[in-house]
């Protein structure tokens, strides 16, 4: 085997018992002596094209800082119907309200939230808090020190984004209101 495809082997392999995007870095070491970052990022180029081609079931994929081999969206019902899974738990309208506040003006508290959403949204915070798409940044140093929240890891693969760069234009999702500055009069 040529030692390109001894790599995209390797990295192929890697990424299908991975339970999580892996970073190019921890491709480099588990391919070992030889193996340099431009070496691997070919090798994983060559297999994204691979698996761009017709007929394949799965995608790879740069998600969250890292590489994953992901099923392709169009296959979904089939996988349901294998898994036996009725329904995909969904995001309510409040946590998706609540998960683009936080997204875009990141850290942000639960009095700011609540100021921009019109309603008390610690139940909803709650529920983000146990799916790990949000975490606690610390406190802000005001009367108080609430909590400050973040998106976490688990947002990017969610949501299929390497960064939050990849997130839309407030503009073009209906939040021309969150901008960066102060919340509230």
């Amino acid at each position: 085997m040529s030692d390109g495809k001894h790599l995209e082997a390797v990295c192929e392999a890697v990424l299908a018992v991975a339970g999580e995007p892996v970073t190019l870095e921890a491709l480099v070491a588990a391919a070992g002596e030889g193996a340099t970052p431009a070496l691997v990022s070919e090798a994983l180029e060559r297999l994204a094209e691979r698996y761009r081609a017709p007929g394949h079931g799965l995608v790879l994929e740069r998600v969250a800082g890292g590489w994953r081999l992901a099923t392709r969206p169009e296959l979904e019902a089939a996988l349901r119907t294998f898994a036996g899974v009725r329904a995909r738990a969904r995001l309510s309208q409040a946590a998706l309200e609540t998960l683009a506040i936080i997204a875009y003006r990141q850290p942000v508290t639960l009095p700011e939230i609540n100021f921009l959403r019109g309603v008390n949204s610690a139940g909803v915070i709650r529920t983000l808090l146990e799916r790990r798409l949000v975490r606690v940044a610390g406190r802000k140093q005001v009367v108080g020190t609430p909590l400050l929240y973040r998106t976490t890891r688990e947002f990017l693969v969610h949501f299929g984004l390497d960064d939050l760069s990849g997130l839309p234009a407030p503009s073009e999702v209906g939040l021309e209101d969150v901008k960066e500055g102060a919340v509230g009069p």
